[in-house]
C-alpha cells in the first residue's frame, strides 16, 4: 500500500521523504526513489523523525505499523507536544470497531473527550485532504 501511494504522489509531480531504520535498510526494503531518504537508528528514532518533519497526519487503513504510528502521533498530540491536524481515513468502516471501543473507553474515563476531539474521521483522502487544507490555512 505504501508504495503506490508513493508512486501516485510522484506521478503528479509530489515530493517524497522515506524516513527508514538502518536494520530496514539492510534487508533492503528501502524506497531509493524517495527524493530525500531519512535513515535512523531505531523504529521509535523513525516515529519521532515522521513527527518532527510533517504539517499533517493522514491514517488510511492499515495494519500493526499503521495503528503503532497513529497511536504515537496521537498520544503526543494529547501531551500537547505538537498541534499538528491527524486524520483518519475510515474507508467503507474499516475503522469503525476501533472507533467504538475508543469511544467507549472515553466512557469509561481512560480517554479524555479532548484527547479524542483530536483525531477527526473522515470517509475519503479527499476529505482528509481538504480538513487538512482549511486547519493549515
Amino acid at each position: 500500500m505504501m508504495g503506490a501511494l508513493v508512486d501516485g504522489a510522484r506521478s503528479v509531480g509530489g515530493r517524497t521523504i522515506g524516513v527508514i531504520p538502518q536494520a530496514l535498510v539492510d534487508l533492503e526494503v528501502a524506497d531509493l526513489a524517495s527524493d530525500e531518504l531519512l535513515v535512523t537508528d531505531s523504529m521509535a528514532s523513525r516515529k519521532i523523525l515522521m513527527i518532527e518533519k510533517s504539517d499533517a497526519f493522514v491514517t488510511l487503513p492499515g495494519g500493526l505499523g499503521t495503528l503503532d504510528e497513529l497511536f504515537e502521533v496521537w498520544t503526543t498530540a494529547t501531551l500537547a507536544l505538537h498541534h499538528k491536524p491527524m486524520v483518519l481515513v475510515d474507508t467503507d468502516g474499516f475503522y469503525d470497531p476501533l472507533l467504538a471501543w475508543l469511544r467507549d473507553l472515553a466512557g469509561q474515563a481512560f480517554l479524555k473527550p479532548a484527547g479524542f476531539d483530536l483525531l477527526r474521521s473522515v470517509d475519503t483522502v479527499p476529505a482528509a485532504l481538504d480538513l487538512i487544507e482549511s486547519h493549515l490555512a
